[in-house]
């Protein structure tokens, strides 16, 4: 059975379809998991318990889902194009691998990784540029049924170790290096750093990207030239169960520890394989493009396992929207004559600053949907958006998903759903959202506002945070007792349409990257001026957030430039550039209650510049310092 066979053709047809799901969840998901490979089919098709975070789909079924990206799609599509690399530099030459030719690369990296000593449940920590061998890394390790953590290569080495020792990783794939734009970034010096305190690590896989001189530890390090090209391009694919880990991934949270989502192999690739169809409404012969970086969710699920799975063309890009200039992403939609198209609302604002003449100048009339992710995107980046790339003939998939949730839940489906700027639409099938009020009912009537939660388990839906199932369950299922808490206001409208109003616990969007607030300040703090320190987001015009510090420091700071780039040197060597505060304020105390909460309301509006409505202060231990913070407000 084709997968196309699950494409929904109609709006009519997805509100039954959707109906269906409600109604008769495990038959729908039996009938849609019946299209893919399985080397032994389920007993039953769902068990699920919220209160212990007990959820198991396709129970008793095995499969491996790289069979369902190769063995099943080889006999029709193995001249196809699989995967096409854009290259960071225009000077630089494209490659395309079909899928035979990654099929054999997959292979080969697998049979690598066995020679490393790297089997079945294995963790393999993957820290690696935008290149092929980044998506070959990730479908060898599930070709053998190790558990693959891919790690954003921004992560500092401090970042990386502690995700590294979380997951016990047995491996770390790497290069010499990365390209971004201008930048050259030194890879392996970082991971050299951060295997130091990591004893679970036996090997470091090194690509060679940049062709520079790196140091090298013979007794950990592996040149990747020297072992995978000379290994079988022939591998048996492990037999997994369905609820057996497939990957972890980790995303920050409001506490400081960075939290290992876990992916199990079943419910993952049916959800996965079966939204991309849908909300992008691919046909055979499509070219599929998602901007975003295979470290974050969307790159596994949009990049890798959806497109690949369904048989797509799937475009990997190593380098930034406007290098060499803002016209690059335009010129590779019109090189690769582009169908489906994938960024996020940041790169669109970032790119309305150059204006209309940047686009124009290519033929982007190849697009048939376009897609915006990661953050709720705003009215104006809308349009501009739909007028001038999709040229008012596209449609405007507006998703809204989390790493926990594997892959998209709310969402316009291609051109049948109805168009709303700012609006993510509606749950795709087999997605039960609601939303709750402060005290935990559910608001049945429509054009309100609430707690995003969804009250049904999905395929794709997070099992645990890996090794601490109880901060699983803390986080997501014990807030609202039934339901999973996604963390997110919403609206929705007379329509039953969804708007996602972002945020509601500490945690900060940046670029549609997520940082938790202990996170920063843990960081901050670590600085050996600085004895305490509060962070809040606040708007920005193209990154959706951005970071505002309050730091108090043991001592007066009279050269407080100095001091601010040295918190942001901080900064970066523990977390990472991407984590970088916009603005640093020295404060002499914080706003807290009597006992000791910080109050991060008042740090927001004066963050946003609300400072005529910061609300009764008369509460806090020293009112005082909030007048002091206004006053000195950057």
């Amino acid at each position: 059975m084709s997968l196309q066979d699950l494409k929904i053709k109609t709006f009519e047809e997805y509100q039954y379809q959707y109906q269906k799901s409600v109604n008769q969840p495990e038959l729908f998901w039996d009938e849609i998991a019946s299209h893919f490979t399985w080397k032994k089919k389920w007993n039953k098709v769902l068990s699920w318990d919220f209160e212990k975070l007990d959820v198991k789909w396709f129970e008793g079924a095995t499969l491996n889902i790289t069979e369902n990206i190769f063995e099943r799609n080889l006999p029709t599509l193995k001249d196809t194009p699989a995967i096409i690399w854009e290259p960071n530099s225009t000077d630089t030459e494209n490659k395309t691998l079909t899928y035979q030719e990654l099929y054999e690369a997959v292979n080969q990296c697998a049979n690598a990784l066995k020679a490393l000593g790297v089997g079945k449940g294995d963790r393999v920590c993957i820290y690696l540029p935008m290149v092929s061998e980044l998506a070959i890394s990730v479908l060898a390790c599930a070709r053998i049924g190790a558990v693959h953590s891919v790690v954003f290569a921004g992560f500092s080495a401090t970042s990386l170790s502690d995700r590294i020792i979380d997951a016990e990783a047995k491996l770390v794939i790497t290069a010499d290096g990365l390209r971004r734009g201008a930048k050259t970034v030194a890879l392996k010096e970082v991971v050299d750093e951060a295997v130091k305190n990591t004893p679970s690590v036996e090997k470091v896989l090194v690509l060679n990207v940049l062709n520079e001189n790196i140091q090298f530890n013979p007794s950990l390090d592996v040149k990747w030239e020297e072992i995978v090209p000379q290994q079988s391009t022939e591998c048996t694919a492990e037999e997994m169960s369905s609820e057996d880990y497939l990957f972890i991934l980790y995303t920050s949270g409001s506490t400081g520890k960075p939290k290992g989502v876990v992916h199990t192999c079943g419910g993952y690739m049916v959800y996965t394989a079966y939204s991309f169809t849908n909300v992008y409404q691919y046909t055979p012969g499509d070219i599929h493009w998602c901007t975003a970086d295979i470290g974050w969710i969307t790159g596994h699920s949009y990049i890798i396992y959806g497109p690949l799975l369904s048989g797509a063309t799937t475009v990997m890009f190593e380098g930034i929207p406007t290098y060499p200039d803002a016209g690059r992403f335009w010129e590779i939609v019109e090189k690769y004559k582009v169908n489906q198209f994938l960024t996020a609302p940041t790169a669109i604002r970032s790119l309305m600053a150059f204006g209309e003449e940047p686009v124009e100048k290519y033929n982007l009339s190849s697009l048939k949907v376009i897609g915006t992710v990661g953050e709720p995107i705003n009215e104006e980046a809308w349009h501009w958006y739909a007028k001038h790339v999709g040229k008012d003939v596209c449609p405007v998939v507006d998703n809204w998903w989390q790493t926990e949730t594997g892959g998209i839940m709310i969402s316009g489906i291609g051109n049948l759903s109805p168009q709303k700027p700012t609006f993510a639409g509606y749950p795709l099938p087999g997605i039960q959202p609601v939303l709750l009020n402060q005290s935990g009912e559910e608001i049945q009537e429509h054009e309100v506002e609430g707690y995003l939660c969804v009250k049904f388990p999905w395929p794709s839906m997070i099992r645990t945070t890996y090794g601490d199932h109880q901060r699983c369950i803390d986080t997501y299922f014990s807030n609202y007792k039934g339901y999973y808490f996604t963390g997110d206001g919403a609206k929705r409208d007379a329509d039953g349409m969804y708007r996602i109003i972002g945020r509601i616990d500490d945690v900060i969007n940046v670029s549609g990257h997520r940082f938790g607030t202990a996170e920063i300040e843990n960081a901050i703090n670590e600085d050996p001026q600085i004895i305490e320190s509060a962070v809040v987001g606040y708007p920005h015009p193209i990154k959706g957030q951005s970071i505002y510090a309050f730091v108090v420091s043991d001592h007066p700071i009279d050269k407080q430039d100095e001091a601010r780039k040295s918190i942001l040197e901080t900064v970066t060597n523990i977390i990472g550039k991407i984590a970088l505060p916009e603005k640093i304020q020295f404060v002499s105390g914080l706003p807290k209650t009597r006992s000791g909460k910080i109050m991060r309301r008042i740090l927001r509006k004066v963050a946003e510049g609300e400072i005529e409505s910061l609300g009764d202060t008369s509460t806090l231990l020293d009112p005082s310092v909030v007048e002091e913070i206004v006053k000195n407000r950057i």
